[in-house]
């Protein structure tokens, strides 16, 4: 990061980040496990 001096005024977008990111790889869990769980139906049938 740049240094800009303004270092107490960054926390607002690191959280929004962190939250976005969080939300992401939550979804993105799911929507793996899903595709799995397909993947492994299909080849059981």
């Amino acid at each position: 990061m740049a240094d800009t001096g303004n270092q107490g005024m960054d926390y607002p977008a690191h959280e929004k980040t962190w939250d976005g990111f969080t939300a992401m790889m939550k979804w993105g869990t799911v929507g793996c496990a899903l595709i799995t769980a397909l993947v492994v139906f299909l080849i059981a049938s």
